[in-house]
């Protein structure tokens, strides 16, 4: 292979040979790529170069690794890189869930109308059984949180749309919203009040009307962002959830 296969402004911002071969070769998602052997050969890098390369390109969802199938390229996904450094910021301080959250907030009112005019009879039928499965864990005893179902509910107004960096955003969200340990205690009547606005989001859908749907969106926004600041404007951590805080 000669240099001039890499011979690309753009190329030459990913700082990795495994990864410029991927783009410069035209590999497309599912095609497989030569073992390390040849690559090693290919690429003039050492065995051991290639593999810390392989674990990079895997972290971020750039290829897959199996037994029976060898190294072949991923489709192409936003959240393992947006995750991994989630994660870390949180890991440093959970109290940046509140930032990732406003970044969210605002994407989800942004592509709200482009998002929700994709969706079809069934996955109105989706959101609908969503909403009776929470009332039905809100009203069990003892009560049940409905977490499942409220991270569902807000990524399937989102399902359709066909942008990778807006999901990965809000995929992202949901895993920090889990990990910071939001989904194991709520307010249950705070739950009460969200799942109301949430019925009342999915019913304007239903009905036809987006800008309706839209407004409740918001109201449930600013009604999470009331939360935050009576418990201080930070997430709950874990250990905040294991003394109770409200």
């Amino acid at each position: 292979m000669t240099h001039s296969l890499f011979a690309s402004p753009l190329l030459d911002r990913l700082n990795s040979e495994l990864v410029r071969y991927i783009v410069a070769t035209g590999r497309k998602p599912g095609d497989r790529l030569p073992s390390l052997e040849k690559l090693s050969a290919e690429l003039k890098l050492s065995i051991g170069k290639l593999r810390e390369q392989l674990e990079v390109a895997r972290a971020l969802g750039f290829v897959e690794v199996r037994p029976n199938t060898g190294i072949r390229v991923a489709e192409y996904n936003f959240l393992p890189a947006i995750r991994y450094s989630l994660l870390y910021a949180l890991a440093q301080d959970p109290d940046q869930f509140a930032a990732f959250g406003e970044l969210r907030n605002h994407v989800e009112a942004a592509f709200w109308f482009e998002a929700v005019a994709c969706l079809t009879p069934q996955d109105h039928a989706e959101l609908r059984a969503l909403i009776n499965s929470a009332w039905d864990k809100l009203n069990h005893h003892p009560v049940q949180i409905p977490h499942a179902e409220h991270r569902s509910l807000h990524l399937t107004f989102f399902k359709h749309l066909n942008n990778a960096y807006v999901i990965g955003v809000l995929e992202a969200y949901w895993e920090a919203y889990e990990a910071v340990g939001l989904s194991l205690f709520s307010d249950y009547e705070y739950l009460r009040e969200v799942w109301t606005y949430h019925e009342g989001m999915v019913t304007a859908l239903a009905a036809g009307d987006p800008r309706e749907a839209h407004r409740l969106l918001l109201a449930h926004t600013s009604l999470l962002r009331h939360r935050e600041l009576r418990s201080g404007g930070a997430a709950l951590t874990p250990a905040a959830v294991s003394a109770g805080v409200p």
